[in-house]
């Protein structure tokens, strides 16, 4: 198969081309900047060059293609302030996937969420979709991507093989510069390894490996308005994290108050303090999925964090 996969040439992106394309399949990788080319040269994928804002060039790749899976978001724009700005595109982005495979039976499988999914309690999968109240709403801050995967869901009634893939806050695996990296980074620059609270809250976990093989079985074969959890680990406690960040830069593990705690981490605090664990057990279920890389811990103790690069 010829597959589209936008944000290709990223983190979760270039793992999940490489299993495409380890699998005999062709893929069409979106990039917008010469380092993205260059990425996808070196993988062997087809560079299309342009953004998610191209629209009547992401109407035309999808269609001549025999699936889509849609993992770019404009993160730059959204921490640069402008979220709203980076979720409408996203939107114009997957109304475009739907109305270019409509009525095709071919697969848009899109990447969302599971972090404040479900708040204080274990957050499952859906097996097929439930209509939505209202489609045409964007909703406003986290809120407007989970519209937008809501949105995708529903194409399941267009003839769409539309599916929402929803990631863990951490997809973890050397050369991670996510949340992870964030964490190890302050408490190197503090002198301390911090949690909020009790640190109790937990965070699920894949690692990045794991979550790109679901992203493959999904497009292969998950029916129809499904929405999957690439969750390895149910639920891990942050003060376990900072646990193990502690002992390995040799600096106390200290919990400090919520008050304190945007001082500490600025805008990752926010974050920190869900408490947002989440079931993947009808994802295993239905795709015959199984993780079998390191668990996020075992990773954080294999090292490769710590080093300065």
């Amino acid at each position: 198969m010829r597959i589209l996969v936008t944000g290709a040439s990223g983190w979760i992106g270039q793992a999940v081309s490489r299993e495409l394309l380890r699998s005999g399949n062709q893929v069409m990788g979106l990039a917008r900047t010469d380092r993205a080319a260059n990425v996808m040269d070196d993988l062997g994928a087809e560079v299309l060059r342009g953004t998610l804002d191209d629209l009547d060039l992401l109407h035309s790749a999808a269609g001549r293609s025999d699936g889509v899976i849609h993992l770019a978001f404009k993160h730059d724009l959204a921490f640069g302030g402008d979220f709203m700005g980076a979720a409408l595109a996203d939107r114009r982005a997957v109304e475009t996937f739907g109305d270019a495979l409509a009525d095709s039976g071919r697969p848009l499988v899109i990447a969302s969420g599971t972090l404040g999914v479900s708040p204080g309690q274990i957050s499952y999968e859906i097996d097929g979709h439930t209509d939505p109240t209202d489609l045409a709403s964007v909703g406003e801050g986290p809120l407007a991507r989970r519209a937008t995967a809501e949105y995708t869901l529903s194409l399941a009634t267009r003839g769409v093989r539309s599916v929402v893939v929803r990631l863990p806050p951490t997809n973890h695996g050397d050369g991670d510069n996510g949340f992870l990296a964030m964490l190890v980074s302050i408490a190197r620059e503090t002198g301390q390894s911090c949690y909020i609270g009790s640190g109790s809250n937990r965070w699920p976990a894949v690692h990045r490996l794991d979550s790109a093989h679901l992203f493959y079985l999904a497009l292969e074969q998950a029916r129809p308005g499904a929405t999957l959890h690439a969750v390895a680990e149910e639920g891990v406690a942050i003060r376990d994290i900072a646990g193990v960040i502690g002992r390995h830069l040799n600096v106390p593990v200290v919990s400090i108050d919520e008050t304190k705690a945007q001082e500490h981490f600025t805008w990752l605090a926010q974050f920190l303090q869900v408490d947002s664990p989440a079931s993947s057990a009808m994802t295993r279920e239905l795709l015959n999925w199984e993780p079998v890389e390191p668990d996020l811990i075992d990773d954080l103790d294999a090292g490769h964090y710590f080093v300065t690069r």
